[in-house]
């Protein structure tokens, strides 16, 4: 059951890319259905790269937009969807993605910044488990800064 309803989001999170990319039609209609309109966001990285926000606002087109999300690798773990890009040595993104009842209620953006995603567990236990990592291959040789999701 857990593994279909990942294949599912995951299917949601690849067809949004797909509509984003695309140059015709008006954003909000596209996302419609998709995302909840009171959509929870958080952004860690330069104030200047808020690009799938401004995509998602419509503030932004991809008409005029030198910034394509190309996603590299997507991966689910329970009720998030985890998408990794990078555009060579200049940029590299992950986006999560949360849902609730097949909808996306909530949206990370870590831009520049490796990503580790862990387990929370309870005081007492041993260790965390590491659920998720970042991964660019383009930029193994950059530093940047880390962070921690705990789910």
């Amino acid at each position: 059951m857990n593994s279909e309803r990942e294949n599912n989001n995951k299917a949601i999170v690849k067809t949004l890319y797909k509509a984003l990319a695309c140059t015709c039609g008006d954003t909000n209609k596209k996302v419609t259905g998709i995302i909840v309109d009171d959509l929870e966001w958080w952004f860690h990285g330069p104030q200047n790269c808020h690009y799938m926000m401004k995509l998602l606002t419509g503030e932004l087109s991809n008409n005029n937009n030198s910034f394509k999300f190309e996603p590299r690798s997507v991966d689910a773990i329970d009720d998030r969807v985890i998408v990794e890009g990078w555009e060579g040595a200049k940029a590299y993104w992950v986006h999560v993605w949360t849902f609730k009842d097949g909808v996306i209620t909530q949206f990370r953006e870590y831009f520049n910044t490796w990503l580790t995603v862990t387990e929370l567990r309870p005081m007492g236990w041993l260790r965390s488990t590491t659920l998720w990592q970042s991964h660019p291959r383009d930029l193994a040789k950059r530093s940047l800064p880390g962070l921690m999701l705990a789910i």
